[in-house]
């Protein structure tokens, strides 16, 4: 076979040969290399921060954190982008940008170890059981206890005690506040992420064909798409692996991936993140400050390179002087801020992005509480059934972009159409609903009537009034009856049989109906299960969810083509650049925290630290949390409509208004055909100028 490399040269004259060798730089190759590299770049870099989105509910109950404090978390890594993203995106685009991007690689990987880090400085995970799981012969556990002759039991932790606890007997955890290195390893990992996107995406649109750049990104954020499904796979397996793994007997451990109180393996998928973001970064170091123009029509042009090396951007030269680079960044900023369809597109960026933030942060978590799955089960669905279907969304949109040679017109329509019809067939998500997990006392009164109540007084009643019970205790239990308890001693229970998780507790006197099998009011580990009903209604959930996706990624391509082509060629980078910081200052920071901050409201039971203050929280009420969640996703959303509709508008205004220009200019309407060479931006105007019009102007517009 003959190497296409080779063909090429053969057929060079001198003068070619001597522009690419002085470049040391095969033309036909090194920009797909480029792009190959950055696809494995912005792989590795969605698989750590989709991980991390993954891993939010065992950091919450590893660190004891409300869902604010994990927001807070979760927005350090927009925190410590946009710190240096304007910054980037302007100077490092008229930089070496390959090598900018290969040191953002090895910060991200530093990033991601120090976050993985506090696990080997914490001591071991302790939960709140009354079980001794290490037992290998069985103990009668009397869980309900008469508080005069209470003696051993007066360890368990009463209410009043934990809130004022100060005393020398309360110490506090080790490793209780190392939160806060989970969230500077994040902020680390966000200024890592600031150069590989603006500056990749704009190296590739600077020396790709016109027609090509389109196709060239589609599969840029096709293969970036594989990076989230890798990484929710990746949180679904260390989900499933108990935190301590390695260092303590998994025998001895009595609860579940499915009970709130278990914690996974979430250090783990940080170090392995940290390796693979080291080993991306390295190619980088190796491509060139700039690359031949990618023109067929100019290859038999023996100044083919001499001239496109003119025409691209190039970066700086010793004479450019990073002071003169600097003078040009507010003229260049207010000119890109004054351009209408860009400011518009910016403020609905803002609204959807915050609604795709809060819903990818704690769609997991809503997975878990409103259907009763395991985080590792709701990250596996998420992996192998939402991200794949919006992976060929995104490459179909670009697709059709290069197949149709869609006008920037049409992209806006197509992003539009996309996005509404996804968005209405999302409010289908509200009747997809499981009711509240019977829990006594707090979902449902101790007589079986259904009653949320978030009064804590409601736990005890006169079946359990005689067994000095704590009421902030979670250790649950389900009876055969479907009710659950929040402990074997709110369910009365006087002696127990077996051991470890086998643990069966009998004689509970709050327990309304005995066993049908051994005929004695008796209680099991464990929440009970969520009935049929449930599972079919997770079942529409998830082919709602998967279908929304499919749809709504259709025009994320064309929506991307938009912003890069309604700026001028030398603002390309800049204007991703503050795309991307003002979407993460005003929705990827704050979005996440009052994500947080709202779905706490609807929290039923907290836990409670050792040294008092609140821990994570136990159980939600799930149809408040339903109503809220997808209510602020909605809400956000449907705002952000108004202001792409207004640059639709816009855009047909402008594309009429030059169309008909140009036909003036070439002699009237009575030309037959007009073909504009490239979509260009007017710089008057500061409008995206048409790509091509035809004789029947009504057609295209």
């Amino acid at each position: 076979m003959v190497d296409p490399c080779e063909d090429d040269n053969a057929k060079m004259t001198s003068q070619e040969a001597l522009c690419t060798l002085d470049k040391k730089t095969p033309r036909c190759s090194t920009l797909k290399m480029f792009i190959m590299s950055l696809s494995f770049a912005c792989f590795s870099k969605a698989l750590s921060g989709t991980y991390m989105k993954s891993s939010i509910t065992q950091i919450e109950r590893r660190f004891d954190l409300s869902s604010y404090l994990i927001g807070l978390i979760d927005g350090g890594f927009e925190m410590g982008n946009l710190l240096f993203l304007a910054v980037v995106s302007h100077f490092g685009a008229k930089l070496h940008r390959p090598r900018l991007i290969g040191s953002g690689c090895f910060l991200m990987a530093l990033g991601s170890a120090i976050t993985g880090l506090p696990h080997f400085f914490m001591g071991r995970y302790k939960y709140d059981t009354v079980i001794q799981g290490s037992l290998n012969e069985s103990v009668s556990i009397v869980a309900c206890k008469d508080p005069i002759t209470q003696d051993n039991y007066t360890d368990i932790l009463q209410e009043s005690s934990v809130n004022f606890s100060t005393g020398v007997d309360c110490v506090r955890e080790p490793g209780s506040n190392m939160w806060i290195y989970v969230l500077l390893g994040n902020a680390i990992r966000g200024i890592g992420e600031t150069p590989v996107t603006p500056l990749g995406i704009s190296y590739v649109d600077d020396f790709a064909k016109a027609e090509n750049s389109a196709f060239y990104i589609a599969c840029l954020q096709t293969i970036t798409l594989l990076g989230p499904m890798f990484g929710f796979l990746l949180g679904s397996m260390c989900a499933k692996l108990y935190v301590d793994i390695g260092f303590v007997n998994i025998d001895s451990v009595t609860i579940t991936p499915r009970d709130a109180r278990w914690v996974g393996a979430w250090w783990l998928g940080f170090l392995v993140a940290s390796v693979i973001m080291l080993v991306a970064g390295i190619p980088f170091w190796f491509f060139p400050r700039s690359l031949p123009k990618q023109d067929e029509e100019h290859r038999d042009n023996p100044s083919f390179h001499l001239t496109n090396q003119e025409q691209v951007p190039h970066p700086a030269t010793p004479a450019m002087k990073l002071a003169d680079i600097a003078k040009g960044f507010f003229p260049s900023l207010k000119k890109l801020l004054s351009t209408p369809t860009y400011f518009l597109l910016l403020c609905g960026s803002v609204l959807n992005f915050s609604s795709i933030i809060g819903l990818i942060t704690f769609k997991a978590k809503y997975m878990e509480q409103q259907f009763g799955q395991s985080a590792s089960r709701a990250n596996f669905l998420i992996g192998v059934l939402n991200l794949p279907v919006i992976a060929v969304g995104i490459f179909l949109g670009g697709l059709l972009m290069k197949r149709y040679k869609l006008s920037v017109v049409s992209g806006a329509q197509l992003s539009f159409l996309a996005s509404f019809s996804a968005y209405l067939l999302t409010l289908l998500e509200f009747g997809t609903k499981c009711d509240n997990m019977r829990m006594a006392g707090l979902t449902v009164a101790y007589n079986g009537t259904p009653h949320v109540s978030y009064d804590t007084l409601s736990l005890f009643s006169l079946c359990n009034q005689n067994c000095s019970c704590s009421g902030v205790d979670w250790d649950p239990v389900c009876s055969d009856d479907g009710i659950s308890f929040m402990s074997p001693c709110l369910a009365g229970c006087s002696s127990s049989s077996g051991h470890g998780k086998d643990t069966v507790f009998h004689n509970c006197s709050c327990v309304l109906s005995p066993s049908p099998v051994e005929g004695s009011t008796s209680v099991s580990l464990g929440q009970c299960p969520r009935g049929p009903e449930c599972s079919r209604s997770f079942t529409s959930y998830m082919a709602v969810s998967v279908l929304s996706s499919f749809i709504s990624s259709l025009g994320t391509t064309p929506a991307y083509m938009v912003i890069i082509r309604c700026v001028s060629p030398e603002l390309k980078a800049l204007a991703l650049g503050i795309q991307a910081l003002v979407i993460r200052t005003l929705g990827g920071i704050p979005a996440p925290m009052y994500f947080g901050a709202l779905i706490d409201t609807t929290c039923l039971k907290w836990g409670m630290k050792k040294c008092g203050g609140r821990g994570a929280c136990r159980m939600y009420d799930s149809d408040k949390y339903r109503i809220i969640f997808l209510g602020l996703i909605s809400c956000l959303s449907g705002s952000s409509y108004f202001f792409i509709f207004a640059v639709i508008i816009l855009l047909r205004k402008q594309f009429r208004k030059d169309a008909v220009k140009a036909l003036q200019q070439s002699g009237g309407l009575g030309q037959v055909e007009l073909h504009p060479p490239k979509q260009h931006l007017d710089e008057g105007s500061g409008h995206c100028a048409p790509v091509r019009q035809s004789t029947r102007l009504e057609e295209r517009i």
